[in-house]
């Protein structure tokens, strides 16, 4: 596991390094989050949806300060809060979670966060 916070509701949610499909490898890569500080801010608000199987999506929003125009994104953290992913693929193990699957900036070109992000 890389990273782990407590949503309001107390539900424990890792973040596993996974592979190139999900977790900490595949959001780092693709949508440039390389904070567990960031996915954490997310998670520790309430769930913003909930597809009642499983799937829980956390909304952040992150701030650049300090500089002459401060700047901010919206993120999302999505987690699959099961023992098993939807396809069956991959399994946490007996009493485990999936965790973190995704993490990306909303409204931004390929949904890859800023630099500013993670300085």
């Amino acid at each position: 596991m890389h990273c782990n916070a407590t949503d309001p509701d107390g539900r424990h949610i890792v973040t596993r390094f996974g592979t190139s499909d999900f977790g900490w490898y595949h959001f780092t890569n693709r949508h440039n989050i390389h904070k567990c500080s960031t996915l954490a801010a997310a998670i520790h608000g309430n769930v913003d949806r909930d597809n009642h199987h499983g799937r829980l999506e956390y909304d952040g929003v992150a701030f650049e300060t300090g500089v002459p125009r401060p700047r901010q994104v919206k993120f999302t953290v999505i987690v699959q809060y099961t023992r098993k992913t939807t396809d069956g693929l991959y399994d946490a193990g007996r009493g485990q979670k999936i965790g973190v699957i995704n993490a990306f900036c909303r409204n931004q070109p390929n949904n890859k966060c800023p630099a500013w992000m993670h300085p």
